[in-house]
């Protein structure tokens, strides 16, 4: 069986990407499992950017932006998802610096009314031969500039 698309929501910034829980991201109790969020997380992340070119596919990066490690995960749980479907996940970009980058996400019910969690996720871009810290490409920073929340925004 397979959800309806829905409209994806107009936001001020960012961006809403509708992922799907499954029955085997539930955990004993019939919700979704603490670890599974940061997994959903990089599901809505994965197709924003690979839809802009930057993309890992057959064993291959589509550019070297995609070599990069989460630094620090952050999450606070404020009311459980209790079933499969659709939960939109709304991302956006609070910093992208040199090298690193730090992402602010909410889970909400698609309707928007219920925001299930909302934290933050940084990221560091690598240069795969040394594994240290290298600078974003001109390319990704188009991309980035896309996701920016604007300053005249309140956090």
């Amino acid at each position: 069986m397979s959800h309806a698309i829905v409209d994806q929501p107009v936001v001020e910034f960012g961006h809403v990407e509708h992922v799907t829980v499954h029955f085997d991201d539930l955990d004993a109790m019939g919700i979704l499992h603490n670890a599974r969020y940061a997994v959903l997380l990089e599901r809505a992340l994965t197709p924003y950017w690979a839809d802009r070119g930057v993309s890992f596919q057959a064993g291959q990066h589509s550019a070297p932006d995609v070599f990069h490690a989460v630094r620090e995960f952050t999450i606070t749980y404020r009311a459980p998802i209790t079933g499969t479907g659709p939960v939109a996940v709304h991302f956006w970009l609070e910093h992208f610096g040199t090298s690193s980058a730090r992402y602010a996400y909410e889970f909400r019910s698609v309707d928007g009314a219920t925001l299930y969690a909302e934290g933050t996720r940084s990221i560091v871009r690598l240069d795969p031969a040394t594994l240290r810290p290298t600078p974003w490409t001109e390319a990704a920073r188009a991309v980035a500039a896309t996701l920016l929340r604007p300053a005249t925004v309140p956090a």
